[in-house]
């Protein structure tokens, strides 16, 4: 059923994402940290506010969004033992051979390439920053989706600087030679990447 009635606007989803991800603990610093060490020894003059800009505009994807909406909810839900069996105990336990997880947050990593791709292959296996911690957060905390989500937007974002750096040496520019706002959200009228 398309009821058109009830859309809800695309800076209420934007909001909600963002929202979600702090009422997780994670802060969009927390990923652009990640972002920052594996690009920094490539980009010259790249800096901890240019990974915060390309973050947020990760976060103005739809598909991030979505992504993120339904991977946090799945993950309170298991953390309040909402869920059927056996899906309750799969989430609950971070079942290895589940592999639901992965798929939403690598469905959100193609709309950058084949970079964000092997990135977050990269990030899932070696479990940097923000993305161990939430991994092996003791407690009753689950995190089956969100760990998987912070590495795709982390991947994603990685990409956009190691496409924009490319764009810079072709201009004889590097990261020192723009504000880091240039990597940040654009206004709505520019969908680019």
């Amino acid at each position: 059923m398309h009821d058109k009635s009830i859309r809800i606007h695309s800076d209420e989803v934007a909001k909600a994402a963002q929202a979600a991800l702090i009422r997780r603990g994670v802060s969009l610093e927390d990923i652009a940290e990640i972002v920052y060490e594996m690009q920094k020894s490539y980009n010259e003059g790249l800096t901890l506010e240019h990974c915060v800009h390309s973050v947020e505009r990760v976060l103005r994807k739809r598909e991030v969004q979505h992504a993120l909406l339904v991977g946090i909810e799945l993950d309170e839900l298991a953390e309040k033992k909402l869920l059927s069996a056996p899906l309750q105990q799969i989430i609950e336990s971070d079942e290895g051979l589940f592999g639901v997880d992965e798929t939403i947050a690598l469905g959100s990593v193609f709309t950058y390439g084949s970079i964000a791709v092997t990135t977050f292959g990269h990030l899932d296996k070696q479990k940097v920053g923000i993305i161990k911690k939430l991994d092996t957060e003791p407690g009753h905390h689950v995190n089956t989706f969100l760990d998987d989500l912070v590495g795709s937007i982390a991947a994603s974002a990685a990409s956009r600087i190691a496409h924009r750096m490319r764009d810079l040496e072709e201009e004889g520019e590097t990261f020192a030679d723009i504000e880091p706002e240039e990597l940040g959200p654009k206004p709505k009228s520019h969908n680019e990447i």
